[in-house]
């Protein structure tokens, strides 16, 4: 058994916790869309198509915001072949995914389900093969009350009220040499800058995620950032990061993934904050980390071997425990860096490696990863806490050492609520002392916990005492994932 020690305070914070941190992604790719949100003829659709058994667990995931519509997907997309009615929509060969787009899906659709199912969009614009006026045409049609060319159509298009779409991502994983319209860091960082400024001129209200690094191993990262930031920090409000954690059999390097998402986090922070320092810039660029997730296998395949067609399955992964134990302590990394990542996306939403896999025609179920997203929305409330954890470090061949345990904690202080996250990466039980400094003494009300050797489901979590201290002594399993509801008692 290894033991550890927690110590926090709810006198010390991060701040509020954006509630955008529990968004998520829909992507014109694989069965995301058409047989996932999207079926008409299914039992459960509702009048324009949309199925509403997987918005119910939509809610029930907590989702807040959803970006879309891509993704490498947007990079090629002509955002006006999705509106005016449908009869009259082309049938488009979609390369990034080598899939044919029936278009029966478009803006108007998926900003009608996101608000009919209580979501907060996050559009993206094509800087792949289009640019700035169809970037700035697009807010347009979105944002502008009336009496413009493109505003007056989505009132045609029977939409009258604008949508105010409230945030926008410049383009998709520019770095990437896979992706349509690859391009250097100068070239992007300006063509952001010009787009974002004609954006924000069509409506002054909106904020603007800039490309970050495809992910941390790019040869470019670091470089990427800075170069991009220096050409464009004057409309960027976000800067995104993407990151995918697979298991590729080294077991305690996937369980320590989410160590290394912290580290992630801190160096694009350092090199976002050290252009603000050179640009004396009073405006501090936070992160929108708007892809991540775990895989269970390398999701990428030959696309070109196989005949073009709509929903064709892509990388729908069947999830483990433990796999949801890793999606839990990648949870705790954002939540111990909310002060700076304001925005986060679970990729994607429903079959594609996805909290929500859908039959056609058939039923919506919960994948493994579904229950630590599900329970930290739930109960991660008001500021994020400082926390201190002291535990013995595991060796990792893809990450070096890591601490054997990960903690996050939040604090309501309208409810006296305090939620506690708690990640055992270590392959023995865990002995952990919690610790509360400050007045009053922490009770614990409710408590679950996923193994990596359970059967995925969260069960009741009855292994903690209060010794005599005032503090909580709790018996962690190996490989697990644990949440604590907690009170402050004065």
């Amino acid at each position: 058994m290894l033991t550890a020690d927690i110590t926090l305070s709810t006198s010390f914070h991060r701040g509020p916790l954006d509630r955008r941190l529990f968004g998520s992604f829909v992507e014109h790719m694989g069965r995301c869309v058409y047989t996932g949100i999207y079926e008409p003829g299914h039992p459960k659709a509702d009048e324009h198509g949309f199925r509403t058994d997987v918005a119910d667990l939509v809610r029930e995931l907590g989702v807040t915001l959803v970006r879309y519509p891509g993704g490498n997907f947007v990079s090629g997309y002509r955002w006006e072949d999705g509106i005016g009615p449908v009869a009259s929509r082309p049938r488009t060969f979609e390369p990034a995914w080598r899939g044919i787009e029936p278009n029966e899906v478009g803006t108007d659709e998926f900003l009608g389900w996101a608000a009919r199912t209580g979501l907060s969009p996050m559009m993206a614009v094509n800087l792949g093969t289009r640019g700035i006026q169809e970037a700035a045409d697009l807010v347009e049609y979105c944002n502008r009350p009336v009496g413009t060319r493109w505003s007056d159509l989505r009132r045609a298009n029977g939409r009258a009220e604008p949508y105010g779409v409230p945030l926008w991502c410049l383009g998709n994983e520019m770095d990437g040499p896979w992706q349509i319209g690859h391009t250097s860091a100068t070239r992007y960082g300006a063509l952001a800058r010009e787009a974002g400024k004609a954006m924000k001129l069509v409506d002054p209200g909106i904020e603007l995620v800039v490309c970050g690094s495809s992910n941390r191993e790019m040869p470019t990262f670091g470089y990427w950032e800075a170069e991009v930031l220096e050409q464009a920090y004057d409309v960027a409000d976000y800067l995104s990061l993407h990151a995918y954690y697979l298991n590729d059999g080294e077991r305690a390097g996937y369980l320590g993934s989410g160590a290394a998402l912290e580290a992630f986090i801190g160096d694009v922070v350092a090199t976002a904050d050290a252009v603000g320092a050179r640009l004396g810039s009073r405006k501090r660029i936070n992160l929108s980390c708007d892809e991540w997730n775990v895989w269970t296998r390398d999701p990428y395949v030959d696309l070109t071997a196989r005949e073009p067609d709509v929903a064709a399955p892509i990388t729908e992964h069947v999830y483990t425990p433990l796999d949801a134990v890793v999606t839990g302590d990648l949870l705790v990394a954002l939540l111990n860096h909310s002060d700076r990542v304001r925005i986060g996306c679970l990729s994607l939403l429903v079959n594609v490696s996805a909290p929500i896999l859908t039959e056609p025609g058939g039923a919506a179920r919960r994948q493994t990863i579904f229950y630590p997203a599900a329970l930290t929305a739930q109960l991660a409330r008001g500021v994020s806490l400082h926390t201190r954890v002291s535990a013995p470090e595991i060796a990792t061949v893809r990450h070096g050492d890591v601490p054997a345990v990960a903690a996050a904690a939040t604090y309501d202080e309208n409810s006296g609520e305090l939620a506690l996250f708690i990640t055992n990466r270590g392959d023995v039980p865990a002995r952990v002392r919690l610790r509360h400094i400050g007045p009053g003494t922490l009770a614990v009300q409710d408590a679950w916990t996923l193994a990596a050797g359970s059967s995925g489901l969260p069960l009741p979590f009855t292994q903690h005492v209060n010794d005599d201290d005032g503090g909580i002594v709790l018996h962690l399993p190996a490989e697990s994932w644990t949440a604590l509801k907690s009170r402050r008692k004065d």
